[in-house]
C-alpha cells in the first residue's frame, strides 16, 4: 500500500499535469469507490477548476473552485492519462474528463480505492480527514505528545505506529525502518516506550520519510505514481522485505514474522 512518501509523489505528479484544468464530466464504473452518493459526486465536480493539490495522511486532497476531491489509493490505485477516444480499460473505474478533452482515469485492480467530494472550506473538519492524527512534519509532534498517545496502548509498538489517529501516513514498510533506526523491537508494548525512545521514533520518522519523499517513494509490487514514474527508496531499505537478509549494522540474521497480521522485519540483536 502506498504510504506518505508515495502519496506525496503522486500528488506532485498530478500537480504537473492537471493544475488549471476544468472538469467537463465524470463517469463512475465502480460505485463502491465513491464515498456518498455517486450521482451527487459526479454532479458536484462538473465545472470545477483544479486549483491546488496537497496531501493529508495517505489521502490526496485536490482543491477545486468550491469543492475538494479527496482520494485514497489503498493497495493499487493509480492515475493514468488518456485521450477520451481510447477505449476504457477493465480496471479504470473513475474517469474525469477535462474541457481540453483529456482524461484522468483512476485505475484500481483491487477496487479498494476511495474518492469523495467535500465542501472545500470544511474538508479537514469532516470525516475521514478529521479522524487523522498529526503529520510527521507537524511541530506539535513531540515526544510528550507521542508518549501520551501510547500511554494506554497495550498492543505492540509496531501496530501502534500504524494507527493513523496518532501519526498519519506511516505504513508497514516505513514502520519497520523507523523502529530499526530507533533500535526498538517491534514486539515491545507501546505503553513501555520511554521519552528518549519516543524522541528517537519522531526523529527517525522525519529522517526516513523525508529521504523517501526526495527519492520519489518506494516502488514495491505495483506502486507507481504514474506511468513510467517509479520511486527509488526501495534501494535504501535496511530491513523491510529482506527475507534472507542480515542486519546492516551487526550482521545478525534478520527475524521475519507477523505483528498484527503485517509482515515484519527486525534485528534480534540491535532491536532487543
Amino acid at each position: 500500500m502506498p504510504e506518505k512518501p508515495e502519496v506525496i509523489t503522486v500528488s506532485k505528479t498530478l500537480e504537473k499535469i492537471i493544475i488549471g484544468k476544468t472538469i467537463k464530466k465524470v463517469d463512475v464504473y465502480w460505485d463502491n469507490i465513491i464515498i456518498g452518493d455517486k450521482d451527487e459526486f459526479k454532479k458536484s465536480l462538473v465545472g470545477e477548476r483544479i486549483e491546488s493539490i496537497t496531501t493529508r495522511g495517505k489521502w490526496i486532497v485536490i482543491f477545486l473552485t468550491t469543492k475538494a476531491l479527496i482520494c485514497h489509493l489503498r493497495m493499487e490505485g493509480k492515475f493514468f492519462f488518456r485521450d477520451p477516444s481510447i477505449p476504457k480499460e477493465k480496471h479504470e473505474h473513475v474517469i474525469i474528463t477535462f474541457i481540453d478533452n483529456t482524461d484522468m482515469r483512476f485505475n484500481d485492480v483491487r477496487k479498494f480505492g476511495k474518492m469523495a467530494c467535500l465542501p472545500k472550506e470544511e474538508v479537514y473538519n469532516l470525516k475521514p480527514l478529521s479522524d487523522l492524527g498529526l503529520e510527521y512534519y507537524d511541530k506539535s509532534l513531540t515526544p510528550s505528545y507521542l508518549l501520551e498517545a501510547l500511554r494506554k496502548k497495550k498492543l505492540p509498538i509496531k501496530t501502534a505506529l500504524l494507527d493513523q489517529s496518532i501519526i498519519t501516513g506511516i505504513g508497514n514498510i516505513y514502520d519497520d525502518e523507523i523502529l530499526f533506526a530507533s533500535h526498538i523491537n517491534p514486539l515491545r508494548k507501546a505503553d513501555s516506550i520511554n521519552i528518549d525512545e519516543a524522541d528517537a521514533i519522531i526523529k527517525n520518522t522525519k529522517i526516513i520519510l523525508d529521504k523517501a519523499v526526495t527519492m520519489g517513494g518506494t516502488t514495491i509490487k505495483s506502486f507507481t505514481s504514474a506511468e513510467g514514474v517509479h520511486g527509488l527508496f526501495q534501494n535504501e531499505l535496511s530491513v523491510h522485505g529482506k527475507k534472507d537478509g542480515t542486519c546492516p549494522n551487526c550482521g545478525e540474521k534478520l527475524i521475519v514474522t507477523k505483528v498484527g497480521g503485517r509482515g515484519t522485519y527486525y534485528c534480534p540483536k540491535c532491536q532487543k
